[in-house]
């Protein structure tokens, strides 16, 4: 059975994805990005960002902690410097997009719309900017402002990240969808902290940060549950899977696709392996 999966006019040989964030193409030396559905670049924004202040990552029971602030060179430097290795090593690349202004989204688009890039997930949902990010992902007005604006600057697929931090994702979903979104994906990290007992301060230098990893799998899987079921277009499931049993559960709740994100500082060839294993799962009688 084909394991090919179509996400508006996007067309994936295998639906497993791997997240923004977890994967550089400095990662082809330790895996096989050509095998994989697509990979989804580190969110890109108008302008270059510094980030957040260290520690960014801390290590917790069953996940980490991050708090990288979406630091990036910038959507020029990244065009001519970062994406020509990303289109090199992966079958697809989907690129991440972010922003401090509503209208910094589409600007990004634009100026990315000549590059082989095959589609762009909408980062409304990033919990470690003080702009941006969730503050718009929380808002259903806003989605589907910033889905209709970028819709109408590129005619590539539009895949809108959401956040589980947030008291009504599923209207918020629908909001995306009204507002011509060809995919959801979901969901983003928790909001969340550690402290050092020794020191009596956070382990973070951004004080909290984004919660993955193993122990937010059942949310995630209950958020795409929920929201498969209130929107047409596909729904990417994304959070804590760290091997084939964990993607099939999300397939069961209702996605058409997965990305993996955590698992890869774990294991690189955790995609891999997914894909070999549903491969293997499909043809079981």
């Amino acid at each position: 059975m084909s394991l090919s999966v179509s996400i508006g006019s996007l067309t994936l040989k295998n639906p497993v994805i791997l997240a923004s964030g977890t994967c550089s193409p400095d990662l082809q030396k330790f895996t096989d990005l050509s095998k994989l559905g697509a990979v989804v670049t580190k969110s890109v924004t108008l302008n270059p960002r510094t980030g957040n202040p260290p520690p960014r990552t801390v290590e917790t029971p069953c996940g980490m902690l991050n708090s990288i602030g979406l630091e990036n060179p910038g959507v020029e430097k990244f065009k001519k410097e970062v994406l020509p290795d990303y289109i090199k090593y992966a079958d697809k690349v989907i690129c991440s997009v972010s922003g401090e202004l509503l209208y910094e989204y589409a600007e990004v688009v634009k100026r990315l719309n000549d590059t082989d890039i095959s589609a762009f997930e909408i980062n409304v949902s990033c919990p470690n900017v003080e702009r941006g990010g969730i503050e718009f992902g929380k808002d259903e007005k806003m989605v589907h402002q910033i889905t209709k604006s970028i819709k109408s600057a590129t005619k590539k697929p539009i895949i809108i990240k959401l956040s589980p931090n947030v008291s009504d994702i599923e209207n918020i979903a629908k909001a995306a969808e009204s507002g011509g979104a060809d995919g959801i994906s979901l969901i983003n990290t928790l909001y969340g902290m550690a402290i050092d007992i020794n020191t009596k301060k956070p382990k973070l230098g951004n004080i909290t940060g984004g919660l993955s990893g193993p122990c937010i799998k059942p949310i995630a899987l209950y958020y795409v549950y929920k929201v498969a079921k209130v929107v047409k277009m596909p729904v990417i499931g994304i959070g804590g899977i760290m091997n084939t049993e964990d993607a099939i559960e999300f397939f069961i709740a209702g996605a058409a696709a997965i990305e993996i994100g955590t698992a890869n500082f774990v294991n690189p060839n955790t995609g891999i392996e997914i894909v070999k294993g549903l491969a293997k799962y499909n043809n079981e009688p």
